[in-house]
């Protein structure tokens, strides 16, 4: 009886022995291969573009005011509508000038008369001087007249070109080409010169859009200034949609701001369809300087750990997570400025179970439609 109790324990003790080894047998087993999927990494061209908020500005603008006082009298243009140079545009009672201009032409003609008057009196002074006939004194008195009357006739000619160009201002004239906008004044408004905004005109084609920048940037956009390309300079207008007409830089200002640090450049756009619109707002994109053959890759294979990005890079069998620098995403790719060379196999789908020197197999991984769009963050955008 007791040896058959020992040789049930000893049994027991070898079932348990192995019982333990076959579960320590699969903890060490090595866990299969992850099936991923893989793209090679390819140069493609690249073009990219820097931002910066704009304002719509015209090259030519400037508020009519008047230069006489008096009351509107005409309004000759219709509003909101391109007028030309020299077209009329307003009309100040000029009654009051008319006359102020015909009393200095009949001054002026009584002053010619007198000149005309002391002319003859010294040239016969003059006759009898020679012989005798006359006073020396009253030769000197006939001179002297006759300087007057030159004097009057000189006052009298300064006030007829006064005159006239008061009654010339009272019609206001386009001083260029351009659109002139809703007026200010009515028929029958008094208006005081200087003070009183008529209204405004400004040309419209081209047009321009001011950006501001930072001192940082000064030398790139010298640069853009003397050499620039058809794609430099893109805008984009306030409902999203781009502008069909590429710009080039019209002026950059003067200095710098010592309170912001920043300067402003005007870029010229071509405006012939008069869709941008003094004042409106926009965005002024500027060719990066990095744009070129650049390498790519699909935007779903990036992670972000901790403010940095990383692949994963299919090494054979061998996952190798890689540091990569993002450059801007284009569509659903992103430029890779480093960390991946072109020809090299990123991992793009069963990336979220690996580890770095995990074991990987290539083929659908399960669930891949799930997984393609979860790349760890992959809604984040490198800045």
């Amino acid at each position: 009886m007791k040896s058959t109790y020992t040789y049930c324990i000893a049994a027991l003790a070898i079932l348990s022995v192995s019982a333990c080894k076959s579960k320590s047998d699969k903890q060490n087993a090595a866990p299969p291969p992850t099936s991923v999927n893989v793209v090679e990494a390819n140069k493609s061209d690249a073009l990219y573009y820097d931002k910066y908020q704009g304002t719509v500005v015209a090259l030519n603008s400037v508020e009519l005011r008047s230069q006489v006082s008096g009351f509107i009298t005409g309004i000759f243009f219709k509003e909101g509508t391109v007028v030309t140079k020299g077209t009329p545009l307003y009309e100040i009672d000029k009654r009051k000038y008319e006359a102020a201009y015909q009393q200095a032409r009949a001054n002026l003609i009584s002053a010619k008369a007198n000149l005309s008057k002391a002319q003859k009196d010294i040239d016969r002074y003059n006759m009898l001087l020679k012989s005798d006939a006359v006073a020396r004194q009253t030769v000197d008195q006939a001179t002297a007249s006759f300087e007057t009357a030159q004097s009057q006739v000189a006052v009298a000619q300064a006030g007829v070109e006064s005159a006239a160009t008061d009654l010339s201002y009272a019609t206001i004239r386009a001083p260029f080409t351009g659109r002139i906008g809703i007026s200010q004044v009515k028929l029958g408004a008094q208006v005081s010169p200087g003070s009183t905004l008529l209204n405004t005109i400004s040309t419209g084609n081209p047009i321009g859009v001011d950006v501001v920048i930072n001192e940082q940037d000064i030398n790139r956009f010298y640069r853009l200034q003397k050499n620039s390309t058809d794609s430099t300079f893109r805008l984009q207008l306030p409902d999203g949609s781009a502008y069909n007409h590429t710009g080039k830089i019209f002026a950059i200002d003067r200095g710098v701001s010592d309170q912001t640090g920043t300067i402003k450049v005007r870029v010229q756009f071509p405006n012939a369809k008069d869709q941008l619109k003094d004042g409106m707002s926009c965005v002024l994109q500027v060719l990066n300087d990095e744009s070129g053959n650049r390498v790519q890759i699909p935007y779903k294979a990036v992670t972000e750990q901790m403010g940095e990005f990383f692949v994963f890079i299919a090494k054979d069998t061998i996952a190798e997570q890689r540091k990569v620098i993002l450059g801007p995403r284009i569509q659903s790719n992103i430029v890779i400025t480093d960390g991946i060379k072109p020809g090299e196999k990123v991992i793009t789908e069963g990336f979220q179970r690996l580890r770095d020197g995990g074991k990987i197999t290539l083929g659908a991984p399960s669930g891949a439609a799930a997984q393609g769009g979860a790349g760890a963050k992959s809604g984040t955008q490198p800045k």
